[in-house]
C-alpha cells in the first residue's frame, strides 16, 4: 500500500513539475513577443534553442543512463563531478559558437545567460537522478515546480520592469542557483555523502561508456532545430519567431513522453533483467498507445483551434498558418514515439545503433533543412521538419521491433 502511494506520489509531482518545466519556454517566449516584439523573439528562439542543445553536453550521458546505470561502483559522488566537468565543457562549447557565429554583443549575451540557465539546469539533473534512485522523483518534481513557476513570475516581471531581456535571464539565473543550493543539495545531503572519496577512473568512466547516449541526444536535439538553424542562416529573425511559435506546441508531445517514461525506468529494467519480453513489449505499446491519442486530439484540436489560440496569446497574426501547424504535431507525435523507443534501448543498453541512426537523420536534416528553406521558406522549414521526425520514427520503430523478437527468441 506504501509503495502503491509512494509511485502515484511520485508520478503527479513528476507530471507536476517536469510539465512546468518544459512549458517555462513557452511562457518566457510569450513575454518577450508581447513585451520586446517579434525580432527580439526570433532572437530568444534561436538562443534557447541552442541552449537546449548545449544542455545535452551538459547532461552528457543523461538522467535515464544513471538511473538504470547497474555498475554498482560508480558513486553518487562521482557522478556529480562528472556533471561538473561535462558543465564546465558546456560553457566552454557554448561562448566558442557564439564568438564563430560573429553575433553582436546584445545577442551574444542572450545566447551565454541562456546556456548558462540551462547548464544549471544540466547540473541540477545529477542531483535528479540521485533522488529518482532512491525512489523521490516526487522531490525532483517539486524541485522543478518552485524553479519553474519562480522563474516565470520573475522573468516577466524583470522583463515588464527593464524590457531589457538580459537583466530577464540574469534574474532566472538567480532563482535556479539559490533552489538548487538549499533545497536540491539539502535533500541529496541526506541520501549521500559528498565529502566521500571519488574514484577519477569512474569520473572518466561515465564519459566513455555514456559517450553514445551523449551521441544521440545531442544529435536527437540537433534534428529538431535544424530547420531554426536553416532560417538564422537564411531568414529573417521575425520567421523564426513565427517557426518558433508554431513549434512550440509540439513541446506538449515532448512532454507527454516524459511523463510516461519516468516513472516506468525501474520496471523497464526489472523485466529487461528477468528477459520477459512479452510483458516490456506490452508496457512499451502501453505507453506509445497513449502518446498516439494525445497526439491524436491534439492535432484536431490544433486544425480547429490552434491558429486564434496562438494569435490571441502571443499577440501577432499567424493566419495561414494552421496546416503547419497541424503537421508540426503530428511530425512531434511520431518523433516522441521514437523516444520512448530510444529509452528502452538506452536501458538495455543498446546505444551504438542509436548513434547510427542519428549520424545519418542528422546528414538528412542538415541537407533537406537547407535545401527546402531556401527554396520554400518557412513552408519548406515546416516540411522539413516533418520529414526529419518521420525518418527518425520509423527508423527506431524497425529496429526496436527487432530486439524484441530477437529478445523473445533468446528467453
Amino acid at each position: 500500500m506504501e509503495k502503491e502511494k509512494n509511485f502515484k506520489s511520485n508520478f503527479i509531482w513528476n507530471i507536476l513539475g517536469t510539465g512546468l518545466n518544459a512549458f517555462t519556454s513557452f511562457f518566457l517566449l510569450i513575454a518577450v513577443t508581447r513585451i520586446n516584439g517579434i525580432n527580439d523573439a526570433g532572437i530568444f528562439t534561436i538562443a534557447f534553442s541552442t541552449a537546449c542543445i548545449l544542455y545535452v553536453i551538459g547532461i552528457y550521458a543523461g538522467r535515464v543512463y544513471q538511473v538504470t546505470e547497474v555498475n554498482k561502483d560508480v558513486k553518487d559522488t562521482e557522478y556529480i563531478s562528472n556533471r561538473i566537468i561535462s558543465c564546465l565543457l558546456m560553457m566552454v562549447i557554448g561562448i566558442a559558437f557564439v564568438l564563430f557565429k560573429k553575433y553582436s554583443l546584445y545577442k551574444s549575451l542572450i545566447f551565454i545567460l541562456l546556456a548558462f540557465f540551462k547548464c544549471l539546469e544540466a547540473f541540477s539533473d545529477v542531483l535528479y537522478g540521485i533522488l529518482q534512485k532512491n525512489d523521490l522523483l516526487n522531490k525532483v518534481g517539486k524541485s522543478y515546480f518552485i524553479k519553474a513557476a519562480l522563474s516565470i513570475l520573475t522573468f516577466v516581471i524583470a522583463d515588464i520592469i527593464t524590457r531589457n531581456i538580459i537583466i530577464s535571464c540574469v534574474s532566472i539565473i538567480l532563482i535556479w542557483i539559490i533552489i538548487t543550493l538549499f533545497y536540491d543539495f539539502k535533500n541529496v545531503k541526506k541520501i549521500v555523502n559528498l565529502k566521500e572519496e571519488r574514484n577519477t577512473n569512474n569520473i572518466i568512466n561515465i564519459f566513455k561508456n555514456g559517450f553514445f547516449v551523449f551521441a544521440i541526444t545531442f544529435l536527437g536535439l540537433y534534428i529538431m532545430n535544424a530547420p531554426k538553424y536553416a532560417i538564422d542562416s537564411y531568414l529573417e529573425e521575425s520567421i523564426q519567431a513565427i517557426f518558433g511559435i508554431i513549434v512550440m506546441p509540439a513541446t506538449v508531445m515532448g512532454l507527454i513522453g516524459q511523463f510516461l517514461i519516468h516513472p516506468y525506468l525501474n520496471r523497464i529494467v526489472q523485466l529487461y533483467n528477468e528477459k520477459d519480453s512479452k510483458s516490456l513489449n506490452k508496457l512499451v505499446l502501453k505507453i506509445i498507445a497513449y502518446i498516439a491519442a494525445f497526439g491524436i486530439v491534439a492535432s484536431i484540436a490544433a486544425y480547429l483551434l490552434g491558429v486564434p489560440v496562438l494569435n490571441l496569446v502571443y499577440g501577432i497574426s499567424l493566419d495561414g498558418y494552421q496546416i503547419h501547424l497541424v503537421a508540426i504535431i503530428v511530425a512531434s507525435t511520431l518523433y516522441n514515439i521514437g523516444v520512448i523507443y530510444s529509452s528502452v534501448l538506452t536501458t538495455i543498453r543498446k546505444t551504438f545503433i542509436q548513434f547510427i541512426i542519428y549520424i545519418v537523420v542528422s546528414i538528412f536534416a542538415l541537407i533537406i533543412s537547407n535545401i527546402l528553406t531556401v527554396n520554400n521558406g518557412i513552408d519548406g522549414s515546416v516540411i522539413a521538419y516533418f520529414a526529419i521526425m518521420f525518418s527518425q520514427f520509423l527508423a527506431y520503430t524497425i529496429i526496436t521491433n527487432y530486439y524484441f523478437k530477437k529478445m523473445a527468441k533468446t528467453k
